[in-house]
């Protein structure tokens, strides 16, 4: 029997700037908490592999079919799917001697694409091919599940539910008036802060400000074009781009904040409202892929916050129109947060999950 299923080792395959702050994103998180998680039970190899990922350069397809080439026979491999999902050339050859699972934070058609640019459908055909020779497919939420086996043709069985945790927070004091608005999302064009300029130019008043927490660097276009907008309507000193925040800085930012807002195209799950939540915030999200789950419902059955159709200004604005205007709309919504965060998946439930995920791979023939 090989080292890696003798020992119950995993090697994680992941991106190379995991743990960059400048570019810090949901998915990195999950890989560091999971890996983290992992290692109280079982050795951990961590692969981080440098690239511009989904559309690695000659270099970075090089250097990880070296590192996968590396794994033992028979070794557990989880990789995250921003890396896997592109290559299938490099990865499906290896599934014949490995015990493959792929960790799906967002499907890669569903990256928004630069105006103008073509549909990713190159992408979405080498995801499915790499998805169909895993032994195992792990997303954070149940929609996205349900998606992957509808539209890649997968085998139910093989596709497995692992949502983000969460850590206990503080509740947020929040202000009588509700006016400090909070966004945590990277400046990708997938994330809708152009929405959110456009609905908040159309609320005018009420003495709102808006930071929006996040990397800069991940698409400079469109930190660019959002720079000019914010411009274009006269709101510079009420939107702020503050960068991006972890740790001790990112929950002085959830704990300063009065109300999530979150104008996304596309999310596999919604990493940021379950934050927002622990801290007992309100969250007001479009209403798209897993971000229905991540609000959840209280015991009650109530959503603790408000959600509207994506790529609808008119809407995101007439819903933050109601939570500056409605003195009776916030508290409840407050109380909601405050009883919803209470029953928040942790990172051990998350880690639990991909714990039964590992040792369904120790029992099949690579």
């Amino acid at each position: 029997m090989s080292e890696g299923s003798a020992t119950g080792a995993v090697h994680v395959v992941m991106p190379g700037d995991v743990d960059r702050l400048s570019v810090a994103s949901g998915g990195n998180v999950y890989d560091r908490r999971i890996c983290e998680g992992l290692a109280r039970t079982r050795p951990v190899h961590e692969l981080p592999v440098a690239g511009s990922w989904p559309r690695p350069d000659g270099t970075a397809r090089g250097d990880l079919a070296a590192a996968l080439a590396g794994v033992p026979d028979g070794a557990s491999v989880l990789m995250d799917g921003l890396v896997a999902c592109g290559v299938p050339e490099v990865v499906v050859p290896e599934a014949g001697r490995l015990r493959l699972a792929v960790l799906v934070h967002l499907p890669l058609a569903d990256e928004t694409q630069p105006p103008g640019a073509p549909p990713p459908d190159d992408l979405d055909v080498r995801e499915r091919e790499t998805l169909r020779a895993s032994h195992a497919v792990v997303t954070t939420g149940r929609r996205t599940a349900g998606r992957l086996i509808e539209h890649h043709g997968l085998d139910a069985a093989r596709v497995h539910v692992a949502p983000p945790g969460t850590d206990p927070a503080p509740l947020a004091p929040g202000t009588e008036d509700g006016t400090r608005l909070l966004c945590v999302a990277s400046l990708t064009p997938r994330k809708g802060h152009d929405l959110l300029v456009e609905a908040l130019a159309r609320v005018g008043g009420h003495g709102w400000e808006l930071t929006c927490v996040g990397p800069l660097r991940r698409d400079l276009d469109q930190v660019a074009r959002l720079r000019a907008l914010i411009e274009r309507h006269g709101l510079d000193d009420r939107i702020h781009l503050a960068g991006p925040r972890t740790g001790e800085r990112l929950d002085l930012a959830y704990g300063a904040a009065d109300l999530l807002v979150l104008a996304s195209r596309a999310e596999t799950y919604g990493m940021v409202v379950t934050e927002a939540l622990a801290h007992g915030l309100p969250v007001l999200a479009t209403e798209v892929g897993g971000v229905p789950e991540a609000l959840g419902r209280t015991a009650g059955g109530e959503p603790p916050g408000l959600l509207v159709p994506p790529e609808d200004p008119a809407a995101l604005a007439g819903a933050l129109r109601r939570w500056l205007g409605e003195p009776d709309l916030r508290r409840r919504l407050r109380k909601l947060a405050a009883e919803r965060r209470d029953t928040l998946p942790s990172w051990d439930d998350t880690t639990r999950a991909l714990t039964g995920v590992l040792d369904g791979l120790d029992r099949v023939s690579p």
